[in-house]
């Protein structure tokens, strides 16, 4: 089984048994209200107060699962940022690490306006905390998911064996922040040239030599 697969099999058995007491249920539901609060009034408005009202709690309560404000924002994020990702590696080929970047990358542009506190965050509307956004649990574990990957591939000949994984892993999630950021922040698509000049980039530096 491939590091990817494994990864896959991993999250679906722990969905499955995590998530399904009350706590869990309680913990969900406040993040998924911080998401929405902290993405339409932004970190500095949106307070503990307002997310423990919208889920019939005391602020007390909310804080038996998160320490602080900061700390509240920060798992918020990372929940939606992991949806995304989650959604994002849907466009994974097994097969081909190559063959994937493309899908993932359609993906993460595509879907990205779905996510509201992950969009904020990248457009740059909360330049306080987008430091915290490189920290984020889901955007490492995707990153050490495409190192074993690359690491499975030159296994398999597919890319060239004289690379570091975890630096061309790191190299791609720099590339495709950027491409979200810049879609994000000058409110336009990214032009198709720029996108595709990235991805020739990548391939040229994955590719074997003949």
């Amino acid at each position: 089984m491939s590091a990817v697969a494994a990864s896959k099999a991993t999250g679906t058995a722990a969905a499955t048994t995590v998530g399904t007491s009350k706590g869990d249920r309680t913990r969900r539901r406040l993040l998924d209200i911080a998401i929405h609060r902290f993405a339409r009034d932004g970190y500095r408005r949106a307070s503990v107060s307002d997310v423990a009202r919208e889920a019939d709690l005391t602020p007390a309560a909310v804080y038996a699962y998160f320490a602080n404000k900061e700390a509240l924002f920060k798992a918020a994020v990372d929940q939606d940022a992991d949806e995304l990702i989650t959604e994002a590696r849907a466009g994974i080929d097994e097969s081909s690490v190559r063959a994937s970047v493309p899908a993932v990358l359609a993906t993460l542009v595509e879907r990205i306006d779905l996510h509201p506190l992950a969009q904020r965050v990248l457009s740059g509307r909360e330049p306080e905390v987008i430091d915290r956004l490189l920290e984020l649990p889901s955007l490492l574990a995707f990153t050490r998911e495409i190192e074993a990957s690359i690491a499975d591939a030159q296994r398999d000949g597919e890319v060239r064996s004289d690379i570091d994984p975890a630096s061309i892993a790191v190299g791609l999630e720099s590339i495709v922040l950027m491409l979200l950021m810049g879609t994000l922040q000058i409110r336009e698509p990214v032009e198709s040239r720029r996108v595709e000049g990235a991805l020739a980039v990548l391939d040229a530096a994955l590719r074997p030599p003949p």
